[in-house]
């Protein structure tokens, strides 16, 4: 996605985690570091093309931290840094939402 540059704070916001991949991957790190393989699992529904381009997105925006392990075969994590934990209240705002308004998809 393309970074939106404003002196708006939503819009800067919505530039970082601005898409479904995103918002679902921040969820599953909030529960702690995962492999590559761990967030393929757990995101029902993207490409490896995908997941990679968001991860790689959210590492340079420096939400998400990525520590390679010098090992063979090679060991990657993924957890989130402390501006990505900094999300954690966004994110339970969706969920309460999506708790109290979810149901109305089928009105």
């Amino acid at each position: 996605m393309k970074k939106i540059y404003t002196n708006c704070p939503v819009e800067y916001t919505a530039s970082i985690i601005g898409n479904k991949w995103k918002i679902i991957i921040l969820r599953d790190l909030l529960t702690g570091t995962k492999r590559y393989n761990e967030l393929a699992k757990s995101v029902i529904g993207i490409s490896a093309k995908v997941l990679t381009e968001n991860l790689r997105e959210l590492v340079n925006d420096g939400i998400v931290k990525r520590t390679v392990y010098p090992v063979v075969p090679p060991k990657v994590e993924y957890s989130l840094t402390n501006k990505g934990w900094e999300l954690k209240n966004v994110l339970e705002c969706m969920k309460l939402f999506g708790e109290k308004y979810g149901s109305d998809r089928n009105e």
